[in-house]
């Protein structure tokens, strides 16, 4: 009965993994993720299944903990994009303002 307990749990959880992966995609920034929570949480999902199988426990629970390691781990990838695009927005912002700094000169 308790692995149904933590299977639930874990369940609970990967259905929210998901959703905050989709979210975080499309808002297009990094300003509302954090990389060291990510961390955190692959850290406690590592550890997790490393108790798992220290104990010889091989059933649906582990399978529910990779899965959601799997989804966690999908946030760096959306970070790094982010960044990407956090960057690439910040660059773009540079360049106008510029130009505009020099259109202001031009007509004084």
């Amino acid at each position: 009965m308790t692995e149904f307990f933590e299977a639930t749990m874990l369940i609970c959880f990967g259905i929210s993994w998901p959703i905050s992966v989709m979210k975080n995609y499309k808002s297009g920034t990094t300003k509302n993720m954090s990389l060291r929570f990510t961390f955190l949480i692959i850290a406690g999902y590592i550890f997790g299944i490393a108790a798992k199988l220290m104990n010889g426990v091989h059933n649906f629970v582990l399978v529910v903990y990779v899965l959601n390691l799997a989804v966690v781990m999908l946030n760096i990838f959306v970070y790094a994009r982010n960044k990407k695009l956090d960057e690439r927005a910040r660059a773009s912002c540079t360049m106008t303002i510029g130009m505009t700094k020099e259109m202001d000169k031009d007509i004084a």
